[in-house]
Parts: structure tokens; C-alpha cells; sequence
């Protein structure tokens, strides 16, 4: 229905190939379709959506969420109005919002994040001890804090309204430019939850064997090295709807 709707435009539609067979067509590998493409389609769930902002990374393609799950806070065209919504998209009608993306370097391998970036603990019997020293823009290091607990979540703004909410971190608006840092059940009470500047960089180590989760769908580890953290250098870039109110999805969806 959707590939239906853009080929009305005259418009080549590649699908990713697991995505095709789901629908017993040829699709493209996942890297040669961002290559081809102008604009990212993602069908699901918000999840959906974070997974390919993730992947999509390095080529910096604009992505339109269209929502087939259950909560839609990322993804605001719904089923029902996918034709419209198209419609709109090629006479111009719609904007496009940059989301702030975190980098994450650990032992010189680079991966991204769209939502958030969370340490934790292998073992559920474990606790994790995470050292955190910060650079502010001034290139002055600083010893933030020692975290012994479940873990620390590193959230972007987006991902604000995401794990980092369940576990009693702060709301913030989405195109602010910020790091988030939420202790997971945190040893001691007074660790309270943390925002500061996107400038800064963090630096975390552990002397404990730690999971470095990235938007809750990729795993890295974490022994013995240090984990660097800062904004990427490119931001995701959402199409949304013209009259899309960020306030009137956080009212209706919490």
C-alpha cells in the first residue's frame, strides 16, 4: 500500500531485502538501498523507526516514520492516512526535525545512537561500578562521579521519553541540545538524574565487565577500557507533518 502510494509519483521504491520477502518480493541489501535512496521509510514502531536511524547512519538520509505499532511517539502518520500523508509530502507540505544522535567509541570502534546508550550490568546478581569524568567545552576533564548501581543511561532528548523515563529521568524537549545521564536503582540515594550540555564529552570506565546497550537493540562490551561519548556530527533527520505539535503527542501518548 505504501509502495503503491509513492509509485502514483512516478517515484522507484527499493525495499530493504528481509523486508521484501516479508511480501514475496526482490528487495536491495540494506546498504545498497540507503545508497539509491532520497528518503528512509520506516513501517513499525517507534523501535522500527530508532533501529534505522541507527543503521542509516553515515548516510544521512531523511526518514519518514509511518506508524503500524502500538505507542507511534516518533512515528505520527498512521495507517489510515499514509495516502494523504504522501500526497502532502510531494506538493511540499511537510517538515523535517534534526535530532541530536550520541557517538560512542570504545577500543577505536565508533557506534551511534538515536534514543539512548545505557550501562548495565551482565549478571542480575552483579552490580556495575562506572567512573564518569566529563570535558567540557573548555577541554578542562573533570571527575563527575562514581555510579554503583544497576547501570547509567547516556540519553539524547529524544530518547528522553524512553528509558530514561521509566527509570525516573527528566522530560526534555526533543531539539534541545543535551546528554542526559540517569542512574539505573542507584547504591546510594542521593545519585540524581543529570543533564548537561551537548559540548561536553563523557569519558566512563568500569573495573566490573559492563553491557553497552545501544538503543536497546545493539550490545557492545565494556572491560578494562575506557567508553567516549559525545554528540555525533550528524543529526537524524525526521519527515514529519507541517501541523505536527510536539505538545499535543506528549499529552496524548502520556
Amino acid at each position: 500500500r505504501v509502495k503503491n502510494s509513492f509509485e502514483r509519483y512516478n517515484s522507484k521504491v527499493y525495499l530493504d531485502t528481509n523486508s521484501a520477502k516479508m511480501i514475496g518480493l526482490i528487495g536491495l541489501e540494506f546498504e545498497r538501498m540507503c545508497e539509491e535512496c532520497d528518503i528512509l521509510v520506516s513501517i513499525g514502531g517507534d523501535g522500527t523507526l530508532i533501529s534505522l536511524a541507527r543503521r542509516s547512519y553515515k548516510y544521512n538520509k531523511p526518514i519518514m516514520g509511518i506508524n503500524a505499532g502500538n505507542l507511534g511517539f516518533l512515528t505520527d502518520v498512521n495507517l489510515d492516512e499514509v495516502e494523504t500523508f504522501i500526497d502532502n509530502y510531494f506538493k511540499g507540505e511537510y517538515r523535517i526535525d534534526k535530532r541530536m544522535m550520541l557517538r560512542v567509541e570504545i577500543d577505536g570502534k565508533k557506534s551511534y545512537a538515536f534514543s539512548d546508550i545505557v550501562f548495565s550490568k551482565e549478571t542480575i546478581s552483579a552490580m556495575v561500578d562506572l567512573r564518569v569524568e566529563v570535558e567540557d567545552d573548555n577541554k578542562e576533564l573533570s571527575w563527575l562521579n562514581t555510579y554503583y548501581g544497576d547501570g547509567l543511561i547516556i540519553s539524547t532528548p529524544t530518547g528522553s521519553t524512553a528509558y530514561n523515563l521509566s527509570a525516573g529521568g527528566p522530560v526534555v524537549y526533543p531539539l534541545t541540545k543535551s546528554l542526559i545521564l540517569t542512574p539505573l536503582c542507584p547504591h546510594s540515594l542521593t545519585q540524581r538524574p543529570l543533564v548537561l550540555p551537548s559540548e561536553f564529552k563523557l569519558f566512563i570506565e568500569s573495573n566490573t565487565k559492563v553491557e553497552v546497550i545501544l538503543d536497546g537493540q545493539e550490545i557492545v562490551h565494556l572491560y578494562g577500557s575506557k567508553a567516549k561519548i559525545k554528540i555525533a556530527s550528524k543529526s537524524a533527520k525526521l519527515i514529519h507533518r507541517v501541523e505536527r505539535n510536539y505538545f499535543d503527542v506528549l499529552r496524548e501518548k502520556l
